[in-house]
């Protein structure tokens, strides 16, 4: 029992389509994974820096236009909650990634199921 033609062309153009669309987004995580892999470096060399120094060097926190005098201690737990967000960003990207690569592999073995079946 053979499909027919039409709906052969369609589901694979379906596929396809979200083929494209998992590999564009794929892209984009991977991008994004980036920006946060940078964002987590940072934190961490200023969180040294910071540790490095004296317990009563003035730090400034900057504030729109301007810069607020602060303890050392507030901008390290400040940082601390940063990069406990980046940490948990990061973590949400990387399953976001594995996803997108199972429905790209899954869409790559459909189509070729669709050829072999076909021809």
């Amino acid at each position: 029992m053979a499909i027919p033609n039409e709906k052969l062309q369609a589901l694979l153009e379906e596929i396809q389509a979200k083929a494209q669309f998992s590999s564009q987004q794929l892209g984009i995580v991977r991008t994004q994974l980036a920006s946060q892999a940078r964002k987590k470096r940072m934190l961490e060399l200023s969180a040294k820096e910071l540790d490095a120094l004296p317990g009563a060097t003035p730090v400034y926190n900057g504030v729109g236009k301007m810069f607020v005098g602060t303890s050392t201690q507030d901008v390290k737990k400040e940082q601390t909650q940063e990069a406990e967000a980046v940490v948990k960003e990061i973590e949400n990207l990387k399953k976001k990634e594995n996803y997108l690569e199972t429905t790209l592999k899954n869409s790559q073995e459909h189509v070729d199921a669709l050829f072999k079946r076909a021809g």
